[in-house]
């Protein structure tokens, strides 16, 4: 009997087989839809807001807009053909290829980020008010919503993980074969019960680390937020700015240990290569081998801390400097 997991023949990335709309992108609009009526949810209790309906709403437009540019600018100056896009600037968003409507190809998470606190930073600073309580407002509901956004990788088959001796490890039919010639690919379906001929090219099982993206960087950091962090921040008063360190932190660090499953880009490989078996992305072979992408997370975890120290010693010194009674 096999020991690993078939990814699921029905599952169609297509939502109606006569038209190019991809499950992918419905995806994306629940967790936006999501990500928005949570945001919405807790401007209605806030009784100290100090912005109209309209302005929130347009604060959470511009943020999606930004995300949008932002991944996909990262995707192509990090991940892609940089030096064909520098040389063909008017490609970077033209969606067709070939004649075929593909979209804007390449979206990455950590350019989102960035390119959605820039264009909240701008239409903040054009309508003058305080940015940093209305951003821990969207932030704390985004994993819910990232949840969905990975479930749509799922359904694509794509940003499948490494290969994997786990019983629960999957084939992916769009992932590439490997050659049966190579020990490690014998040893691998030796292990799975993966019937071969020595020349045979094999599709070996792979961690769906999609699903563990939506379940950690999805479900768990969103309870974390909603349920530990929002109420923690309301009691120790901790300035506008902390939920959003939160959520950087607790993605960048869920995502980091994740990444040892996922298989980084073939032409990229490890940017740091501390370990052995730096010349086979395709397995888990060291903590030491360090990807771009968990580069990126470190980033993401050390901004994170800066950021809560610095707004909340901004509150400690107003505190110490209203504060004109005795010492006790």
């Amino acid at each position: 009997m096999p020991l690993y997991i078939e990814f699921p023949s029905w599952i169609d990335p297509f939502v109606v087989s006569f038209l190019p709309i991809r499950w992918y992108a419905v995806m994306y609009l629940v967790a936006f839809a999501i990500a928005y009526a949570l945001y919405r949810w807790q401007l209605r209790r806030d009784k100290t807001r100090t912005i109209d309906d309209d302005t929130s709403e347009m604060l959470f437009i511009w943020g999606v807009v930004g995300l949008l540019i932002g991944a996909h600018l990262f995707s192509i100056l990090f991940y892609g053909d940089t030096k064909y896009y520098l040389t063909h600037p008017w490609m970077i968003f033209w969606p067709f290829r070939n004649g075929h409507f593909v979209g804007l190809p390449g979206m990455s998470y950590h350019g989102g980020v960035v390119g959605a606190l820039v264009a909240g930073m701008i239409y903040a600073h054009v309508k003058k008010f305080p940015l940093l309580k209305y951003v821990d407002y969207i932030v704390a509901g985004i994993p819910l919503g990232y949840t969905f956004g990975r479930l749509g990788n799922f359904i694509n088959g794509e940003l499948y993980g490494r290969v994997t001796t786990k019983s629960w490890g999957m084939v992916f039919p769009t992932a590439p074969s490997f050659p049966t010639t190579q020990e490690w690919v014998r040893n691998v379906a030796d292990a799975h019960g993966i019937e071969y001929v020595i020349g045979d090219m094999v599709n070996l099982p792979r961690h769906p680390s999609q699903l563990y993206e939506a379940f950690f960087e999805g479900i768990v950091l969103f309870l974390i937020l909603w349920f530990v962090c929002r109420p923690m921040i309301r009691r120790l008063s901790l300035k506008p700015g902390s939920m959003l360190a939160f959520y950087i932190f607790g993605y960048g660090l869920f995502r980091f240990f994740i990444e040892y499953c996922r298989q980084p880009d073939a032409d990229i490989g490890y940017v740091i290569c501390g370990g052995s078996g730096c010349d086979n992305i395709a397995l888990f072979q060291s903590f030491l081998n360090i990807s771009k992408g968990q580069v990126f997370c470190l980033i993401m975890i050390i901004s994170a801390i800066a950021l809560f120290i610095i707004v909340n010693r901004r509150r400690e010194k107003n505190v110490v400097k209203g504060n004109k009674g005795p010492s006790r």
